[in-house]
């Protein structure tokens, strides 16, 4: 049998919030301490780079909203990641100097609206796809807008079919079966979702598409944000806001790596690539444990233009 042998990483720390180049500079030094560990692909949490304003009301009520909340939301507008910016430059270079495939969540910012996003780089620091998350989790509705279908591909690396849905996309079964539908082999979970309930939700995931899962969870404390930022969680400067439990899972539910509360730290893994096989053997979601004559999934892939010239 052929070794087919990836190493992987998952990154546990916290955003500077407000801060996009300090930011970007605690992401350089992850990748590069990624890189000496020898990892092929390092896995970074949801909103890194642009940052999760925990606990947060951007002084939003039914039917108002305050001058102070408008002035912290414009705030947070400015620390997010354009990506025909200079800062998205810099982390595309820094990533080819690193020599190693990253997928990293960010706040886009595209025209006047926020997104919550997935980007996928190869090893050259190229752009190779984004993933836009389609739904945005209770008051995340306020200040990120929704993803459509044409932003759900897998990446087709020498690695690995790599892909993955972020936080709580991951409790939509529908969104989850299309990814399987795609081959996934390399699942990434980015998320600030720090409960317990996330790690087995992890090794479902694992068990149920018979792939890898690599979970990556901020882990952040009050101190990463500004003074002025009134947080409802608390605003003692060690107050932690997110507690991380980021983890590696094997296709048959073992947890490889993690989790992790409490604290930074980068978890990695040398993944057997011939487990997949060996677990698609009696379970194949999309495949002979399908039952096509019963069931089907049909996803709409097209891009929702809201002006169309």
């Amino acid at each position: 049998m052929k070794q087919q042998k990836v190493t992987c990483a998952v990154v546990q720390t916290g955003s500077i919030l407000f801060d996009l180049n300090a930011t970007i500079d605690l992401f350089i030094e992850n990748l590069r301490a990624a890189s000496k560990q020898g990892a092929d692909l390092v896995v970074f949490p949801e909103a890194f780079i642009g940052g999760y304003p925990k606990g947060h009301d951007f002084g939003a009520r039914v039917g108002s909203r305050s001058p102070a909340g408008r002035d912290m939301f414009a705030r947070y507008f400015d620390s997010a990641l354009d990506l025909t910016g200079p800062e998205f430059t810099r982390i595309s270079k820094a990533i080819s100097a690193a020599n190693i495939y990253v997928v990293v969540g960010v706040i886009e910012r595209d025209g006047g609206t926020l997104y919550c996003t997935l980007l996928y780089f190869d090893r050259t620091g190229s752009l190779t796809g984004k993933h836009r998350k389609v739904m945005p989790t209770a008051m995340e509705r306020l200040i990120w807008g929704f993803g459509d279908g044409s932003t759900l591909q897998m990446q087709d690396w020498d690695i690995g079919k790599t892909g993955g849905l972020i936080c709580w996309e991951n409790y939509m079964p529908l969104a989850r079966t299309h990814c399987y539908g795609q081959g996934v082999q390399l699942y990434c979970a980015p998320t600030v979702d720090d409960r317990v309930v996330w790690t087995p939700l992890m090794q479902t995931i694992a068990v149920e598409g018979r792939c890898f899962v690599l979970s990556a969870v901020q882990y952040m404390q009050r101190d990463k944000a500004p003074e002025d930022f009134d947080c409802a969680d608390g605003n003692e400067p060690d107050t932690v806001l997110i507690n991380g439990g980021s983890c590696i899972v094997s296709p048959f539910g073992k947890i490889l790596a993690g989790p992790v509360f409490g604290e930074d730290c980068l978890l990695v893994a040398e993944l057997d690539l011939n487990e997949l096989a060996r677990g698609k053997y009696d379970l194949d979601t999309v495949g002979h444990y399908a039952r096509a004559d019963i069931f089907s999934l049909h996803v709409d892939t097209g891009a929702k233009k809201p002006v169309i010239s």
